[in-house]
């Protein structure tokens, strides 16, 4: 079998499920209401009800005029909360890293006021794993180890914090592997059965060519979901391997 091609087709998976805009869940209904209810009080006008695809959007003027409003009212740290986190969602599900700078802008200033809000130091590190993910940047990729550092001394058993702590060391350039592997170890203690880690943690050591460790993750990956995607991947390169040596 072509190794490049076959080390390209994990890449591709990992690609499918890392990094905030990947793990963040996409921008619900609820968020989307959220925003608009916002906007809609300083146009004085009825929010939208439809619920079609369309709904799923918001306007650039809806999102500048949100903006404006937190930085002409900067103190109102619940104001500035609830926007940056649902903006947070929103720019996810659009991939739009520009709109991610302004709501990093947003949600600083609520961690600047309360250093030990969880829900402001987590989203903090996504917004930097995002960009240092998309952009290849390893500055921002450090800055998101940092707050998932944070994030982790309060809630030392969030095997998802852990696990994104140790994409930061996969995704680096070049990768920190082996430090990436002990934060998916930890994250696996915390929740043995956390779907995600487990195919990491499978990337991460085939990467390292010990097939041998990373069957054993992929035979529980198995075991909690036999249609996870990843299966496909990187179950065929071994299945192809004993085939060709029992042929020999």
């Amino acid at each position: 079998m072509n190794k490049k091609i076959f080390w390209l087709s994990i890449a591709a998976v990992i690609a499918s499920f890392i990094g905030g805009f990947i793990t963040a869940n996409s921008l619900n209904r609820k968020d989307l209401s959220t925003l608009r209810a916002e906007n809609e009080n300083l146009k004085n006008s009825q929010t939208a009800t439809s619920k079609n695809n369309e709904e799923l959007s918001l306007t650039e003027a809806e999102i500048r005029s949100r903006i404006a409003e937190a930085d002409r009212n900067p103190n109102n740290f619940g104001f500035q909360k609830n926007l940056g986190l649902a903006l947070y969602n929103y720019a996810t599900m659009k991939q739009d890293t520009e709109l991610l700078a302004e709501v990093s802008r947003v949600l600083t200033r609520v961690y600047e006021n309360n250093p030990s809000d969880y829900e402001a130091i987590v989203a903090l590190g996504n917004i930097n794993f995002d960009v240092g993910y998309f952009k290849k940047n390893n500055e921002n990729l450090q800055k998101a180890r940092e707050f998932y550092q944070k994030a982790l001394k309060q809630k030392p058993k969030s095997a998802d914090v852990q696990t994104d702590l140790g994409l930061t060391y996969f995704l680096s350039n070049p990768p920190e592997t082996d430090a990436a592997i002990v934060e998916f170890r930890k994250a696996l203690e915390a929740n043995p059965k956390n779907e995600k880690t487990l195919e990491v943690l499978t990337q991460a050591l085939l990467t390292q060519n010990k097939r041998d460790e990373a069957e054993k993750y992929i035979v529980r990956l198995r075991e909690i979901n036999p249609n996870n995607q990843i299966l496909t991947t990187v179950e065929t390169p071994f299945r192809q391997t004993e085939n060709n040596l029992q042929k020999q």
